[in-house]
């Protein structure tokens, strides 16, 4: 494999191991209700929603047939996008301006939302959350998968869920040790670094625009790396200050 599909793949993976560790703590705290067989069975159903969607998607794509110019243009747009989501929270949160994201205390707001709930409330909430958590990585699988290969970038969030159930069951609880803002920025300058890459290859040609081809992502994501840590800092500046400092 090259470069581009190592760090598809890799990219896949952390980001959907984030997206599924955030649905297990819902699925965690509802099953504290329901029980874990009403719990997994409304954990089941969003899931087989999301491989159903996978798979139709991947069957579509292979039918689709387009300029691979044009579809890395848009999949470069689409990555961009995403990824710019992620990249801004991720360096807020770096720089004090957003909380950080705490898993123990999402597991505690969920916990009381359904205390007093009826069993179909909370197995709604349980499937809502898996759900939703699963689209965002059937969006990330639909737009790296083009590019580098469909099923690797399906193995790759596959992956990522096994390895979030066996922790999260190993630990029954949630998954408070995991770095998740860390995860978040560094997939995001991934993200990033893909985006730009395909999109003005894609518009502009690749070999006119990145002469020097796959290589090319690993300066991209220094760069973003950078540009992001420079940002948190300059953000961070003004909370420093003494209080009644003139701007």
């Amino acid at each position: 494999m090259n470069a581009i599909q190592w760090g598809g793949m890799t990219a896949v993976f952390l980001a959907s191991a984030v997206e599924w560790v955030e649905a297990f703590t819902i699925v965690l705290a509802v099953s504290l209700t329901i029980g874990w067989a009403r719990t997994a069975g409304a954990a089941a159903t969003a899931l087989a929603l999301v491989a159903v969607l996978v798979a139709v998607t991947g069957a579509g794509l292979n039918v689709v047939r387009a300029d691979i110019d044009t579809i890395r243009a848009a999949i470069g747009i689409f990555l961009l996008l995403f990824g710019l989501r992620w990249y801004v929270k991720a360096v807020r949160r770096y720089a004090g301006r957003t909380k950080l994201h705490d898993e123990a205390q999402e597991f505690a707001e969920t916990r009381r939302k359904i205390d007093h709930a009826e069993a179909r409330v909370a197995w709604a909430v349980a499937f809502k959350g898996v759900l939703l958590e699963g689209l965002e990585v059937w969006l990330l699988v639909v737009a790296l998968g083009r590019s580098i290969s469909y099923g690797q970038a399906t193995a790759s969030a596959l992956a990522a869920l096994l390895v979030v159930i066996f922790a999260g069951m190993a630990l029954r609880a949630p998954l408070t040790k995991v770095p998740e803002n860390t995860l978040k920025f560094t997939v995001a300058c991934a993200l990033l670094s893909f985006g730009t890459f395909w999109s003005l290859g894609g518009l502009l040609g690749e070999a006119h625009v990145w002469p020097l081809g796959d290589a090319t992502l690993l300066p991209l994501f220094a760069v973003y790396a950078m540009a992001g840590r420079m940002s948190a800092f300059k953000l961070r500046m003004p909370a420093a200050q003494p209080q009644g400092a003139r701007a």
